[in-house]
């Protein structure tokens, strides 16, 4: 079976060796042999584990708890309820994080669009209530109309 040094997996995986380390004495590479002369050794697998531990640690999961989900996958079949719990409770997190972000991307598109729209009429009092700074309630109606008639964000300035 093909091997691969901890620098090529490092370069192909865009890590440090350094990070490759500190995983492995973290506990997250238990899978991993040694040659002779105690260099590691990744195979295919490997590099496949090491892609999950770095999507779970983009998915803001703590490397203690990625460390458990690689105990599992070492336990084999006896951890399948484990592991599949563990990805789901991630996942709903995952999904929260992103509807969280969504609502922030849309907020920032529709500020995007009323200054836009602002700039071209030369005043931000088309969007603002008569003799406030508030604004006013029709605005946020119409630019919902537009995303709701298919308007893409190029189409409003985004």
């Amino acid at each position: 079976m093909e091997t691969y040094s901890i620098g090529a997996v490092a370069k192909q995986m865009g890590l440090t060796v350094e990070t490759i380390r500190y995983y492995d004495q973290a506990g997250l590479l238990p899978f991993v042999k040694r040659d002779s002369g105690g260099r590691r050794q990744f195979t295919p697998d490997n590099i496949q584990l090491m892609q999950m531990i770095l999507d779970l640690k983009q998915a803001g999961v703590p490397i203690k708890d990625i460390a458990y989900f690689v105990s599992w996958r070492l336990d084999g079949d006896d951890s399948l309820d484990e592991r599949y719990s563990f990805l789901n409770q991630h996942e709903k997190v995952l999904e929260d994080k992103l509807a969280t972000i969504q609502k922030s991307l849309d907020y920032l598109r529709f500020k995007k669009w009323y200054y836009k729209t602002a700039t071209a009429a030369g005043t931000e009092k088309i969007h603002l209530m008569p003799d406030s700074p508030q604004v006013d309630p029709q605005t946020y109606i119409e630019y919902q109309k537009l995303i709701d008639a298919g308007a893409t964000p190029k189409e409003l300035g985004n």
